[in-house]
C-alpha cells in the first residue's frame, strides 16, 4: 500500500530542502560540499531518504538529484509520488536491442497495457525522437514471463521497459505528463511540450526555467502549435 502522499513529503522536508539548495551540477562527491554547513553524516541522511523514491543516486561517495523534480512546489511532488515509485521498481528487457524489440512488445502487448514516456509524448507531440518503449502493466511477472520466453534478457541496456500499475490513471494525459517530469532528464523536455500543447487537461502546472520552456516552443513542430492555438 503506498503511504500517503502528504506524510512522504513530510518525512522527506529536509531532503528536500537540502537538494533544492545545491549548486547546480551533474555528479556530487559528499566529501567536498563547500557550501553545505551540515556535516558529512547529516549530508549522507539526507540523501539516503531521496533514494527510495529515485530522487537521487548515490556511488561510493558521489551522488546526483533529480533537481527538475526536487525544484517542484509541494503540490507537484504530491502527484509525482505514484510515477516516482513506479519508475524506481521499473523492469528493463532487451532482445536484439534495436527498434525490433519496440515493435515486438507494440503487437504483443496486452490490451490493459498503457504506454507511457518517450514513444506516448512523441505520439502526443512530435517534439523528440523516441528512445525507450515504457509500458504499464496489470501483472508485471506475467508479461516478464512472456518476455522471457520469447527470448528477451533483463538488464540495464534494453530498450522495453515494464512498469506496475501505481497510482490513478483517470486522466491518462496528466499521468503521462506526470511520468516525464517524474523521469527527468531528456524527458522534461517532453513534459515541457505536453504541458505546452495539452495544458487544459492537465490540473497542475509544473514549474521550469524559462529558457528551457523558450527552447521547447521554438524546437516543437509548427504544426502542433497551431493546432493548440486554433483549438
Amino acid at each position: 500500500m503506498m503511504e500517503d502522499p502528504t506524510v512522504l513529503l513530510e518525512k522527506m522536508a529536509p531532503a528536500l530542502l537540502f537538494a533544492q539548495k545545491l549548486p547546480p551540477r551533474p555528479v556530487y562527491n559528499l566529501k567536498n560540499l563547500d557550501t553545505m554547513d551540515e556535516s558529512t553524516k547529516t549530508v549522507h541522511r539526507r540523501i539516503k531518504s531521496l533514494l527510495p523514491l529515485g530522487l537521487a543516486t548515490y556511488n561510493r561517495g558521489n551522488f546526483s538529484i533529480k533537481r527538475e523534480v526536487v525544484s517542484q512546489p509541494v503540490n507537484i511532488l504530491k502527484k509525482l509520488i505514484p510515477s516516482l515509485l513506479t519508475l524506481k521498481q521499473a523492469r528493463r528487457f532487451g532482445r536484439s536491442y534495436n527498434n525490433s524489440d519496440i515493435n515486438f512488445v507494440i503487437n504483443h502487448k496486452p490490451e490493459t497495457a498503457m504506454i507511457t514516456l518517450d514513444y506516448q509524448a512523441w505520439e502526443m507531440t512530435k517534439f523528440q525522437i523516441p528512445q525507450n518503449l515504457y509500458v504499464y502493466v496489470d501483472d508485471v511477472e506475467k508479461s516478464v514471463e512472456f518476455l522471457k520466453k520469447n527470448n528477451f534478457s533483463e538488464g540495464v541496456k534494453g530498450h522495453v521497459i515494464l512498469l506496475p500499475k501505481i497510482g490513478s490513471f483517470d486522466n491518462k494525459i496528466e499521468r503521462i505528463f506526470l511520468d516525464c517530469l517524474a523521469n527527468g532528464g531528456r524527458s522534461i523536455l517532453d513534459a515541457v511540450a505536453i504541458q505546452l500543447l495539452y495544458g487544459d487537461s492537465i490540473k497542475v502546472k509544473a514549474r521550469f526555467p524559462i529558457e528551457t520552456i523558450i527552447k521547447v516552443q521554438e524546437d516543437l513542430p509548427s504544426e502542433k502549435l497551431n493546432e493548440t492555438y486554433n483549438s
